[in-house]
């Protein structure tokens, strides 16, 4: 088991190693190798996941003076298997699509690299080393976002994912010497026991330790996981090539959720900041789900895609649910990456056949081409706000309370009813052929979802926190009062009433408007259009200390 463990990491770096030597030989030849060794570390993912399901023993390897230690625990041997698989899709991908591409050979040797640093860090045993690993995951994506040398736009926004990188790093730094000065050791295990023996630690200026770390620790997976207001980097990446958006949009931008739940321990004595990362995830959620819509690029649409997601997987994580904010990683994981994939298939049909892509979606949105029947827009709308309901309830009722406890039932409705009722208000949309034919497959796909997630989370959670107690005393730190989750409710169910209430103003009047647009519209498409003014704000911030720079610099001169 040791053995297979240090090999994770190794195999991928080998074949670095091994294919920059042999960079003289035959690229394709080079590049089918560096699959077989991917395939190689995929087989021993797995293997290793199997062992350790059998013998459920956790394995802390030390191979230096304090530092360069693997942790092998369910997160780490999960996280492994999921990192080979998307790692060797995206090497198999490669292949073909990189073929004529310049730099073929170095595009492998630095996915070889990544794969290992990414399994490295999932690994690490020590604040050292999984520093260094969290480092050169940034370095790494450098490189690979900035391929392109022939590019000034893939230079100039590999530095800028660059720079936000290293400016959430800085946290996590400061939250490793906080915890050595405290407790005096390297290792996350025994950190991990020291913190629950003396939950009331203390550090600089009389600070409790383990608010004061939880908030560091978010704060670096904030700028990882491209939350609000960090997350301008992640849609403007697209210059890179395709298999690095999907390595990095299917594993890289995950790192945020997996250093919240790799110090876990410490957030159970940090409720306050889980309300923060609730609160911070909520916002990303809408902002990137609001963005994604009004994209007229598809891998810009998929960025804010994933960044709506990365709100998501941080809204469970503000609630405690850990383990199901560990399902979201995987399964937007693997969604992500072979819908960027696809995306790059279709990106290359349509720049040699016209009329590409053919579905209704496209027809609907783009040709604007009127479809025969749509349901009326009442029946929507009680379905809308009735069917998630008694879903929701449904569910409840079957599983049990000791199944989704008070935050459990927070993220069912949250996903069940919000995300539902968009799926129903987009079908009306739509204009579908065959509305209640494609209303009964989302209703269904909304139980199974809903029964899905409440089944996974109690899976997961036996499988991520054999100890109990661990995963009920996250859920009490991150508990909200009854009375704020009723107006949560409250809130959500008005939003819904007036989106709809929106869309029946909007299809009367078109039907006797004179198609000038209000100026509130007009504001509100200035808004999404402009994406929020972010960008807008940082640049102004830029020139703003830039002028500042200049004018500084030149009372200098005359001190």
């Amino acid at each position: 088991m040791d053995k297979l463990i240090v090999l994770l990491p190794a195999i991928p770096l080998f074949s670095a190693v091994l294919i920059t030597l042999f960079s003289g030989r035959s690229q394709r030849g080079l590049a089918r190798l560096s699959v077989a060794f991917t395939v190689l570390t995929f087989g021993l993912a797995a293997v290793s996941l199997g062992l350790y399901l059998s013998a459920r023993d956790s394995h802390w390897l030390l191979f230096g003076p304090g530092w360069g230690s693997l942790f092998f625990d369910p997160l780490s041997s999960i996280m492994s298997l999921v990192v080979a698989g998307i790692s060797m899709v995206v090497h198999v991908y490669s292949v073909r699509y990189m073929a004529e591409e310049r730099g073929y050979v170095r595009f492998f040797v630095l996915l070889d690299l990544m794969t290992a640093i990414i399994l490295l860090m999932v690994a690490a045993g020590d604040l050292i080393t999984l520093l260094i690993a969290w480092h050169l995951v940034g370095v790494l994506l450098y490189f690979l976002l900035g391929h392109d040398l022939q590019r000034s736009t893939a230079q100039r926004y590999a530095f800028w994912t660059f720079f936000t990188y290293r400016l959430g790093d800085l946290p996590l730094v400061l939250a490793a010497a906080l915890l050595y000065q405290a407790f005096g050791t390297l290792s996350l295990p025994a950190l991990f026991e020291q913190i629950a023996a003396a939950p009331d630690t203390q550090t600089m200026f009389g600070l409790p330790l383990s608010s004061t770390v939880a908030l560091l620790v978010a704060l670096a997976a904030f700028a990882r996981s491209a939350q609000f207001p960090l997350h301008t980097w992640l849609p403007y990446t697209m210059e890179g090539p395709t298999p690095v958006s999907a390595l990095m949009h299917a594993g890289i931008v995950n790192a945020g959720g997996f250093i919240i739940t790799r110090f876990a321990p410490v957030f159970v004595h940090a409720g306050e900041v889980l309300h923060l990362v609730f609160a911070v995830g909520l916002i990303t959620a809408i902002l990137g789900s609001v963005l994604m819509l009004t994209q007229n690029d598809i891998k810009k649409s998929l960025g804010y895609s994933t960044m709506g997601q990365m709100g998501f997987m941080f809204v469970e994580i503000g609630v405690g649910a850990f383990s199901l904010a560990i399902y979201h990683l995987i399964a937007h994981g693997l969604f992500k990456g072979t819908l960027f994939l696809g995306a790059g298939g279709v990106i290359g049909d349509a720049r040699r056949h016209d009329g590409v892509p053919q579905d209704e979606v496209y027809t609907f949105v783009v040709e604007r081409k009127p479809v025969a029947s749509r349901l009326p827009w009442v029946t929507a709308a009680v379905i809308t706000v009735v069917v998630p309901f008694v879903i929701l309830g449904l569910s409840h009722w079957l599983v049990g309370g000791d199944f989704v406890g008070q935050q459990g039932g927070i993220i069912m409705l949250f996903f069940g009813w919000v995300t539902g009722a968009q799926l129903l208000f987009a079908t009306y949309r739509l204009h579908a052929e065959s509305p209640w034919r494609l209303m009964g497959m989302i209703i269904m796909s909304l139980v199974i979802v809903v029964l899905g997630y409440t089944l996974v989370e109690h899976a997961f959670s036996e499988f991520l926190f054999p100890d109990h107690h661990l995963s009920e005393r996250l859920y009490a730190a991150a508990s909200i009062p009854w009375a704020t989750f009723d107006i949560l409710i409250v809130v959500l169910t008005a939003g819904i009433v007036l989106g709809w209430l929106a869309a029946y103003y909007t299809a009367a009047k078109g039907r006797t408007s004179d198609g000038k647009a209000s100026g509130l519209r007009l504001a509100f498409y200035s808004l999404i259009s402009r994406e929020f003014y972010v960008a807008d704000v940082y640049t102004w911030l830029t020139q703003t200390v830039l002028s500042l720079s200049r004018r500084l610099n030149g009372l200098l001169r005359w001190v």
